[in-house]
């Protein structure tokens, strides 16, 4: 098997990491990448095994705009830097991917500055879609030429032109010769002409073994792109979508319809680039709004069939909206050395790491296992991959299944607890808006440590249905009550402007409205500190 169909990914935007001017000026080299060196460790301690960046190379502003494919941006340093980034990442036995913008060039690409000086005597006046000398655009070069996204400061490149395609072509073999990069993502692959792909993809072929073709495609049928013939893989836009979507209305059947839709669509070893943010989407601790959705939503992420990625800085559970038409916000500078203790303390961190270390242990069962539904409602989800069962709840509230089960005991991998199956059924108790991954308890499962109160709660006895079996506890002895926070007097304020424990009561109080609030309930409410992540979940309630 490839490396890449058993790769979990970690996506950087180098320039916003690293914090980057806007705009370049093409002046000497700020050696900004080699700021990017102590992420290695931070990847490998998270359990990522390969790293996609990009874009690299030199730009005038985001990136998407290319100046030059050979020379890395000199907002970020030389080549050489490069080189050394690649080396260290290899040392540390991590792939990378570089982003490759083909579908356009920038205004300042050798080929486009030669058509505006020269125009109807360029060389290259075929390099570009439909160049019109008889036209004009908002630069008044007199001419008007195809762009991407109707943005004229992306030029689109003629990909049926054979110099065009010669060119790109000796690019990626220069990028393998220098850099020694294990492959491409190829940006808007959606509009890229099909048998340009496959020129690539006999590069691919020829360059280095296993070197890999990625495509960013939105919509469609993703066989079309992804195939024997074009690329490995393209990004699965269809899963990202129903995956915040489907804990944001408390709606499973949608996750679980994209699944069987996509794997009715592509054959089992094409391997989907699964993602749940990016550098174009808002985070998605941002889109959630319920922010502990965060732990089931990142579960399937890491063992639906397709390979995980996770965007940087979304391991820390930050928010990122796109904000007056810019992405600016998704794409922000992070210290590292903030993040410190967020391997412990933070629970979304924690997850990260524990996902990537189960993925790592039962590879072969999250890598090549059989996909099977075991149980779906609105609001639970259980299904196997090889033999490992895997279960999810969006609900406010615990939740019991039933599944179907092939070993006579379980352990939660990110919980700990064994549960014994009789009749070939396991019963699992998952605590509210979490989920845990069980594998057969035949004493080789290494439970993670609880990775959130939300699942490793320990589940409430399961209610009794039969009459005969219901009983009566004795009252048990009156002593001083604790105050409890749901008592507390909420002011008439907005939610905004209320304390975190003003608003563990307003939510607590919901909860009390809806049905019995349940010690695991509380114990989830009262463990979020986070205003912001309080509120949503305040508003979240109808």
């Amino acid at each position: 098997m490839a490396w890449y169909e058993e790769a979990v990914f970690y996506h950087i935007y180098p320039l916003g990491l690293t914090g980057a001017p806007r705009q370049n000026d093409y002046g000497e080299p700020v050696h900004r990448l080699n700021t990017l060196l102590p992420w290695i460790a931070h990847l490998k301690r998270l359990g990522f095994t390969a790293l996609y960046i990009g874009p690299l190379f030199q730009s005038v502003g985001h990136g998407y705009e290319t100046t030059d494919y050979r020379l890395l941006d000199s907002r970020l340093g030389t080549n050489e830097d490069l080189r050394a980034f690649v080396a260290a990442c290899h040392e540390a036995e991590l792939r990378v991917i570089f982003d490759g913008v083909f579908n356009h060039t920038g205004r300042d690409f050798f080929a486009f500055k030669d058509l505006r000086e020269k125009r109807e005597n360029s060389a290259y006046r075929d390099w570009y879609c439909n160049v019109n000398f008889w036209g004009n655009n908002e630069y008044n070069d007199g001419f008007s030429y195809d762009n991407w996204g109707g943005y004229n400061l992306l030029a689109k490149l003629n990909q049926r032109n054979p110099a065009v395609r010669d060119y790109i072509c000796d690019v990626i073999r220069f990028w393998v010769r220098e850099f020694d990069v294990d492959g491409v993502r190829l940006d808007a692959a959606d509009v890229l002409d099909f048998e340009f792909m496959k020129a690539l993809r006999r590069t691919a072929d020829e360059v280095k073994p296993e070197f890999w073709l990625m495509g960013e495609v939105i919509h469609g049928d993703y066989s079309r792109w992804a195939n024997e013939n074009t690329l490995h893989s393209v990004t699965n836009y269809a899963l990202h979508k129903a995956l915040y979507s489907g804990h944001n209305d408390h709606n499973y059947f949608e996750i679980a319809h994209t699944v069987r839709r996509t794997n009715g669509l592509v054959p089992a070893h094409i391997k989907l680039y699964n993602f749940v943010d990016n550098h174009d989407v808002e985070r998605i601790h941002t889109k959630l709004m319920n922010k502990a959705h965060f732990l089931p939503v990142h579960i399937l992420l890491y063992t639906l069939p397709g390979i995980p990625s996770v965007y940087y800085g979304s391991e820390f559970g930050i928010d990122g909206r796109k904000e007056r038409g810019s992405d600016d916000s998704l794409r922000p500078y992070i210290d590292l050395s903030e993040h410190r203790d967020d391997y412990e303390k933070n629970p979304c961190t924690a997850l990260i790491a524990a996902l990537g270390r189960i993925r790592r242990e039962w590879k072969s069962d999250l890598v090549r296992g059989e996909y099977r539904e075991l149980s779906l409602t609105t609001r639970q989800y259980a299904f196997s991959r090889g033999r490992l069962i895997v279960t999810v709840n969006n609900s406010d509230g615990e939740a019991w299944m039933n599944v179907e089960a092939q070993a006579p005991a379980y352990v939660g991998l990110l919980t700990g607890r064994r549960i014994e199956s009789g009749g070939g059924r396991l019963n699992v108790c998952l605590g509210a808006c979490s989920g845990d991954i069980f594998a057969p308890d035949d004493g080789n499962a290494r439970p993670e440590v609880p990775v959130c109160t939300a699942a490793s709660a320990e589940p409430a006895p399961r209610p009794e249905t039969s009459k005969t079996a219901e009983k009566t506890e004795a009252p048990a002895e009156k002593t001083a009550a604790e105050p409890r926070p749901e008592d507390a007097e909420i002011p008439d304020i907005p939610y905004d402007l209320m304390t975190v424990e003003q608003l563990q009561a307003v939510i607590l109080g919901k909860m009390a409205k809806n049905g019995p609030v349940t010690e695991s309930m509380r114990r989830d409410v009262l463990g979020n500190v986070w205003h912001n992540s309080l509120v949503n979940w305040a508003n979240s309630f109808r």
